[in-house]
Order: structure tokens, then sequence, then C-alpha cells
């Protein structure tokens, strides 16, 4: 299974996300939607799964939960849009992962600052895809593409689509 992931959108879907993600099979959107009219895009292209962010508004959070939790190909997954950084938790992530475990693979935004990094505490992956919209500190708008094969994480995939306002 083929995975696109973004964050941090606010409001500003760049249309070169629909050529990045053309193979994938399922979108993940790690929080700070912004309009919903974004995740009205991604569905209309995509399988959609996601999780609200600290500036979405009732909109967006009737769509999606805080924590979101599933399994793709045998991969365990929690995805919330503030996480910390790892060995510093948000507490509400804190308190998920000491109540439902660990996933192996773990999906986060809000830093604006893309990170996959190996967390040895936790056992689980921790990938947070940068951010992709116009608005906030971010210099280059990023994503992730990455496999899920037979309850492995393969094949990621760092995409720079450029400075923040630069469309093409």
């Amino acid at each position: 299974m083929k995975i696109g992931l973004l964050s941090d959108t606010h409001s500003v879907l760049d249309k070169r996300v629909f050529e990045y993600f053309k193979d994938v099979d399922e979108i993940w959107h790690a929080g700070d939607v912004g309009d919903s009219s974004v995740l009205d895009e991604l569905e209309n292209f995509k399988p959609l799964v996601g999780v609200y962010g600290n500036i979405d508004n009732t909109a967006v959070r009737q769509r999606f939960p805080e924590f979101q939790r599933f399994e793709r190909e045998g991969v365990s997954v929690l995805m919330t849009h503030i996480a910390g950084k790892p060995g510093k938790y948000s507490t509400p992530l804190l308190a998920e992962l000491k109540k439902n475990g660990p996933p192996k693979l773990f999906v986060c935004g809000h830093s604006h600052i893309l990170l996959v990094k190996f967390d040895p505490r936790f056992k689980m992956l921790w990938v947070n895809p940068g951010a992709c919209g116009n608005h906030g500190f971010h210099s280059v708008k990023t994503l992730l593409r990455f496999e899920l094969i037979s309850g492995e994480i393969k094949n990621m995939e760092i995409i720079e689509m450029g400075g923040r306002g630069k469309k093409q």
C-alpha cells in the first residue's frame, strides 16, 4: 500500500500534491487543514485519513478526531497533530501512549519541521512530514511518500516542493 503524507496545509493545497500523490493508495493529513475545502479536494482524489489540528474549525473537527488509530498492511498507526518531539511528548500524546500502547508508526504535524526518527523508548517510527502550506516559519514545503508492505514501512521519500508561496 502506498501512502502520501502531508500536514499543515493551512487552507492552501498546492496542486502539485496531486502529481506527487498520483500513485498512492491513500492520503493521510496530520492536521492544521484550515479550510475544509482542502479535505474535499483530497477526498475527491484519493481515500483520506486525518486528524484535526489546533487551527482547525468545527467543520474539520466534525470530520476528523484528535487521535486516529488504525492499521494498514499489518502496520499499527497512531496519528495526531500536536505531539511534542521524541523524548518530549505533549501531555495528551503521552497519556494516549500509556493508555493504549505505542503503534509501529507514529504520525504527527504541527512543528512544520520534517522529522523521521526511530523512538527507542516506545519502539516506534516517529514521522512528521513538515508543512506543505504557505503559512508558518518553514522555508521549504515538504511531503512524505512511503509504502506499507507486510508489516513493514518501506521506501520512504521526502518531497520538497520549493519555498512557501511558490507554485508550479
